[in-house]
């Protein structure tokens, strides 16, 4: 008789995914490491290295060390290179490998791809990260392009070419980094806070990363014919639209609105660019320690939005946000259903979009005020650095450099979880747990 403990047990696609992750942290740790990383003598210390791989896999940008000044462009190009694989995602790219090597793409390997990226069916998958790779490439080629004359310009060909390189990779992938240090350490891109070409190429690179690839599939497939699109990717540019011009608005007018703004193109720029970069690129034109506290408060909700699923982005995604107000609406004018553009949206889907935010938000809140406690700082800047990380953005108030070692921790930790997803981290969790068919008897109980 077949001992059925014995059998082998898989790993599930969440496990695979945060495995994948895991393992290519390390890897990059590891890497930076070697003293032929860093600038200074002995290499970086094992925390410094963790958190930066961590920070870069996991497509942040919160870092300890200025990128341009303390690692070398061997380091600079591992941090890169994490970036790349992050942003795409680990089974994206390990797929890639396998279909350049010739390898059979087996059903597991395409069911696992299938939840990495969100995708509806396992079907057309491999044909599929073909089109993702060819977009990424094409996308990131693209804003190069735009970048280099400027930066070629600033710094000299050579130099110009991989600064244009670096920031279109990082900007795509929705990761922050930046190699501005050189200028004055940890100022990003506040000497092209009115450029129209630098702005306007950064902030395309952040929204084309953060749409996700399905629904570059609907604009490349349908075009202009908005009635075949997905729903999902009708809420997705309707939701992402509506993110960025809002808080633009609000920024141009209170935010943005002193004597050193008046007349000057620049205030237009720093206000998309600061309702644009918290979706989750990192990137900053302005002082954000010099915004207002509703300015930073703005900000860190932005930031825990997130950009959209299936993509390079972070947070917890625009799709969730727009699925959880349309809930409200269904309550608010008695509908016995959530609806959206003729369709009707599942209940199972408007739980997890509820357990999702509850999760970031418990996280967030959680780890700001441990690190409040620990560091003696303001809650409001806890709150703004624990956003940062959960959702993967990378901005920052200027406090990562100077937090302790248990702090730093908890932002590895919460880079980590908020890269792998939310819903990742529960059915990687609840793997083998047999739902309950049986139902208890029902009592009401009175909320709100």
């Amino acid at each position: 008789m077949m001992n059925v403990q014995g059998r082998k047990k898989h790993m599930t696609s969440a496990q695979i995914i945060i495995f994948g992750f895991m393992v290519v942290i390390f890897m990059g740790a590891l890497l930076l490491m070697l003293p032929i990383s860093t600038k200074g003598p002995g290499g970086a210390p094992f925390l410094d290295a963790l958190f930066t791989s961590t920070s870069a896999v996991c497509v942040t940008g919160l870092i300890v060390h200025d990128t341009a000044t303390y690692w070398t462009e061997f380091g600079q190009f591992v941090i890169i290179s994490l970036i790349q694989v992050g942003g795409m995602g680990v089974v994206t790219v390990a797929v890639a490998v396998a279909m350049v090597s010739g390898k059979k793409i087996g059903l597991r390997e395409r069911s696992t791809m299938q939840d990495a990226i969100s995708a509806p069916k396992v079907g057309g998958i491999v044909r599929f990260t073909g089109f993702i790779l060819k977009g990424t490439f094409i996308v990131e080629l693209t804003g190069a392009v735009l970048m280099a004359p400027q930066f070629i310009k600033d710094f000299g060909f050579v130099k110009g070419i991989w600064y244009a390189v670096f920031h279109s990779i990082s900007a795509f992938c929705n990761a922050g980094f930046d190699l501005m240090g050189v200028r004055e350490p940890f100022s990003s891109l506040t000497h092209y806070v009115g450029h129209p070409v630098i702005n306007f190429a950064i902030m395309m690179l952040i929204v084309v990363g953060g749409l996700g690839f399905l629904t570059w599939e609907d604009i490349w497939t349908n075009r202009r014919c908005w009635r075949k699109y997905r729903m999902q990717s009708k809420v997705i540019l309707t939701t992402t639209a509506l993110l960025i011009l809002i808080p633009a608005v609000i920024f141009y007018f209170l935010e943005f609105n002193g004597p050193e703004w008046q007349g000057r193109g620049a205030r237009i720029w720093a206000s998309l660019f600061q309702s644009v970069t918290p979706r989750t690129a990192g990137f900053n034109t302005v002082d954000l320690t010099a915004m207002s506290e509703p300015g930073q408060l703005l900000t860190a909700i932005l930031m825990l939005i997130g950009g959209s699923p299936g993509s390079t982005a972070g947070g917890m995604k625009t799709t969730t946000l727009a699925v959880l107000l349309l809930s409200g609406w269904a309550v608010f004018y008695r509908k016995e259903d959530t609806q959206c553009y003729g369709r009707r949206i599942s209940e199972e889907t408007v739980r997890y979009a509820a357990v999702v935010m509850m999760m970031y938000i418990t996280l967030c809140i959680g780890g700001a005020l441990a690190i409040s406690y620990l560091e003696g700082l303001p809650i409001l800047t806890c709150i703004y650095e624990t956003a940062s990380a959960i959702a993967t953005v990378g901005l920052t108030l200027g406090i990562t450099p100077e937090l302790g070692t248990t702090s730093r921790i908890i932002l590895i930790l919460l880079m980590y979880c908020g890269r792998v997803g939310g819903l990742t981290l529960v059915y990687a969790a609840i793997s083998g747990v047999k739902p309950h068919v049986s139902r208890l008897p029902q009592e009401k109980i009175t909320v709100g």
